[in-house]
């Protein structure tokens, strides 16, 4: 069976992380999000994918390759061009991506499945298509139900008593919704679909394919499924999925490493004496990291391979990626460290280099910089929670 995984978007509400990782490589504990997309695909018996790549497309390329390891068959369609060398990303929306592969050549000649690259999902895709045939639908859209205070922040979809499509609502205020069924990317095709797509030009799956499907009054249906589905479009939705992981909230998703204490995950080789460091689970630490004693971890927290954790640091529900120096007393308290940044669960980053903070969070691999202790420590007071 086939199907297609969006994945070409820029991710500009996960910056800084999306500067120099796609969305769908975002690691969650170590293992891109794309994986457990193919991961289920496979499972339910798609084995044929398209991926449609644009923004830092060779990273994704690369690391999946034709999906040979990952017992699956992907091929790639690149939207964009090289221009001077440099690779420019010309992404044609999520429907318009579509219609350049069966314009290719008629890839999609079945039901087929389409994922945003962007989700942790755990549904029974097999029961899902079942449904979808059933119903003779042209297009089914998964949907989960959430609540009500929560609609706000999703598409909100409204159906009849048939499930099938009236009318969407985009992000409505609690008293203004007409559903709490929300739209998951979570999608279920027949190849006559195409026929509402125009070629060569960017068009939009939710914007614009589906408005169009209701106003045709087309067979366009929605079924409402309980299932585990952790969003990461922006970064708190991120540091919730990393926590929702580390807390055992998602299922088919464990913890790596060995559990070295209860709640307490390791990699390979971390340098740590367990008995002068004070560490509080879930926490994850990945291989060859140095934890200095007297630091202190709290839980739910991931700390990335190759990181250094000095003496007297303090790292509460926080998500360190690899290769990170955080120095002496550093008090990180809900922070993401990637890189040259440190962004608190809203969103905000800071740009430690351009801060001249990269002597107090800095890349483990980098020649400290030279600074005076006393104005370490009044510096140091900006990173303190309030």
């Amino acid at each position: 069976m086939k199907a297609m995984i969006l994945a070409a978007g820029k991710g500009t509400r996960v910056r800084p992380i999306t500067q120099t990782i796609p969305k769908p490589m975002i690691p969650i504990l170590q293992k891109p999000v794309m994986e457990f997309l193919v991961e289920l695909l496979r499972q339910h018996g798609f084995d044929e994918i398209m991926v449609n790549v644009s923004h830092l497309a060779d990273v994704i390329e690369n690391y999946f390759r034709d999906g040979q390891k990952f017992g699956v068959q992907i091929a790639y369609s690149f939207e964009g061009r090289i221009e001077d060398g440099e690779m420019i990303g010309e992404a044609l929306g999520s429907a318009g991506g579509m219609k350049r592969i069966q314009d290719f050549s008629p890839f999609f000649d079945d039901t087929f499945v389409v994922l945003c690259g962007d989700a942790l999902i755990d549904l029974d895709l097999t029961a899902a298509v079942k449904w979808h045939r059933e119903k003779g639908a042209i297009a089914t859209i998964v949907m989960k139900s959430v609540p009500r205070e929560e609609v706000p922040s999703y598409g909100v979809v409204v159906t009849d008593e048939s499930g099938k499509i009236k009318a969407f609502q985009e992000k409505p205020s609690v008293e203004e919704a007409l559903s709490t069924d929300i739209n998951t990317g979570i999608y279920i095709f027949e190849p006559e679909i195409f026929d509402y797509i125009p070629s060569g030009e960017e068009y939009d799956i939710g914007s614009q394919l589906f408005p169009a499907l209701v106003a045709e009054g087309a067979p366009f249906y929605g079924i409402s499924m309980d299932f585990e589905w952790v969003d990461i479009g922006k970064v708190p939705d991120y540091w919730r999925a990393i926590q929702s992981v580390l807390l055992g909230q998602v299922k088919n998703v464990s913890i790596p490493g060995i559990e070295v204490r209860p709640g307490i995950y390791a990699g390979l080789n971390v340098a740590v004496n367990w008995d002068k460091v004070d560490i509080t689970g879930p926490v994850y630490i990945g291989g060859m990291t140095i934890i200095e004693d007297g630091a202190t971890i709290i839980g739910p927290t991931m700390i990335g391979p190759n990181c250094w954790l000095c003496s007297g640091a303090t790292v509460e529900n926080s998500v360190i990626f690899e290769y990170s120096r955080l120095g002496p007393e550093v008090r990180l308290v809900d922070k993401l460290v990637f890189g040259r940044y440190c962004v608190d669960k809203t969103g905000a980053a800071i740009d430690l280099q351009a801060a001249a903070l990269d002597w107090l969070i800095t890349d483990a691999r980098q020649v400290l910089p030279t600074q005076d202790g006393e104005e370490r420590r009044a510096i140091a007071e900006i990173l303190r929670p309030e």
